[in-house]
């Protein structure tokens, strides 16, 4: 099987990336691997997608750190290809990242990947899917029961409105983003701050004005799922906890945020059970699941990562029930004509 990575670019990514784990797992189990920039996408006059592909020489690593810099080094193969000639895409790029710097590639990944499913390629998550979820109003379509009252705005009047019905503790993000960037808690003793909070964040465009969860101090839980179900090898949940940082509300890792092994409960699988149904439609094949409480806080449907972390507390390869995940799609693909363009296929 030949499986493509699509990453916003290959010198930004890290040999603890999620993304690195699954090309590691792929090699190991026979596969080629290619690496795929964004930027590096084209479409010529027969109406071929074509791309710029990175292999690396070797078929086995001990480390994403050896595997990187080979990927990276004299040795590898940069090579045009067809994308059509692949079996598979990974589209692992984070729109957010490109969004004020690259604001061109940002979408390049799923429009280029989505006019190659055309021609027989696989890709997951799907692009149509993708497509209606590059910003936080994506996650505005899951049911009530699951996410914090929010409203999106740039209207001052209306912010500072929300936040008096909250009893003036709510949270401010930027509707484009990630990673805890712009990210504002909001208290009481905060209103005669909130102006300048407010424009802090609204230079990225709107804002997402959120109930405050109590349940946030203690963190919050990334949990994956694969095919709209939780993700599982051996009998264990592909998941962790992220605790906060002293004097930081943000739990993410990438903002400061602990690593703990995480109980997944009823209630973390009562709502991956609600949202499953609309990412079965959406054909999103990996995703994770940030749970606060009851709640959830976002679902990552573009590069989900942190699957090191689970498979460092479970002791078990979920990178390697992903892969056979995907052979079995690819070989449905085969067998079926063209149904590669389907969102079904994605989540068999």
């Amino acid at each position: 099987m030949k499986i493509g990575f699509v990453v916003n670019a290959l010198e930004t990514e890290g040999d603890n990336y999620t993304t690195t784990r699954l090309a590691m797992a792929a090699l190991s189990m026979g596969h080629q691997a290619y690496y795929i920039n964004v930027a590096d996408f084209g479409y010529d006059q027969d109406a071929t997608i074509m791309a710029r592909a990175h292999t690396a020489p070797g078929k086995k690593y001990a480390s994403g750190e050896s595997y990187l810099s080979a990927l990276r080094g004299p040795k590898a193969e940069v090579e045009r290809i067809k994308l059509s000639d692949l079996d598979v895409v990974m589209l692992r790029s984070d729109p957010s990242d490109d969004a004020i710097e690259r604001p061109w590639a940002a979408q390049a990944g799923v429009v280029f990947c989505r006019r190659a499913m055309r021609q027989g390629l696989v890709v997951l998550n799907h692009p149509d899917g993708l497509l209606g979820a590059l910003n936080k109003m994506y996650f505005q379509d899951f049911p009530e029961a699951v996410r914090p009252r929010t409203i999106i705005t740039r209207d001052r009047a209306d912010i500072k409105a929300f936040a008096k019905s909250e009893g003036g503790k709510i949270v401010l993000k930027p509707l484009q983003g990630s990673g805890g960037q712009s990210v504002f808690l909001v208290r009481p003793e905060d209103a005669s701050n909130l102006n300048q909070m407010i424009d802090a964040v609204s230079r990225d465009g709107y804002i997402v004005a959120q109930e405050y969860l109590p349940a946030a101090e203690q963190g919050d839980t990334r949990m994956f799922l694969m095919n709209g179900v939780p993700l599982m090898t051996e009998g264990k949940y592909a998941a962790f906890r992220r605790t906060r940082s002293e004097g930081d509300m943000r739990s993410n890792i990438s903002a400061g945020g602990a690593v703990k092994r995480a109980k997944i409960d009823d209630v973390a699988l009562g709502i991956a059970e609600l949202v499953r149904p609309k990412l079965v439609m959406d054909g999103m094949f990996l995703v994770g699941l940030d749970i606060v409480g009851d709640k959830l806080m976002e679902i990552n449907v573009f590069s989900p990562g942190g699957l090191g972390s689970a498979e460092g507390f479970e002791k078990v390869d979920f990178t390697r029930t992903v892969i056979e995940a995907i052979e079995r799609k690819v070989a449905y693909a085969r067998n079926y004509r063209r149904a590669s363009e389907s969102t079904v296929i994605s989540m068999l």
